[in-house]
C-alpha cells in the first residue's frame, strides 16, 4: 500500500475510503510539482491511520485486561 500511495497518492486515499481527499489528492497531483507533495501527503496519512489503528487496538487490550 506504501508503493500505492508513493505512485498514485489519489489512489491511496480512494481505496482507504477517503473519496473527497482523493479528488483533492488528484487535482494536486495533476501538475508535476504537485505530485510530490501529494505523494507525502499520501505515505503520511497512511502511516497515521495504521498508528490509528494499532492505538485502537492496545486500548482494546488494555480495557480488556482491566474487566479481569
Amino acid at each position: 500500500m506504501t508503493l500505492l500511495a508513493i505512485l498514485l497518492p489519489w489512489l491511496s486515499f480512494i481505496l482507504r475510503g477517503r473519496i473527497l481527499t482523493g479528488i483533492l489528492c488528484l487535482i494536486l497531483q495533476i501538475t508535476l510539482i504537485g505530485w510530490i507533495p501529494a505523494a507525502i501527503w499520501a505515505v503520511i496519512s497512511l502511516q497515521n491511520a495504521r498508528e490509528d489503528k494499532r492505538t485502537r487496538r492496545i486500548e482494546r487490550a488494555i480495557r480488556e485486561s482491566n474487566r479481569r
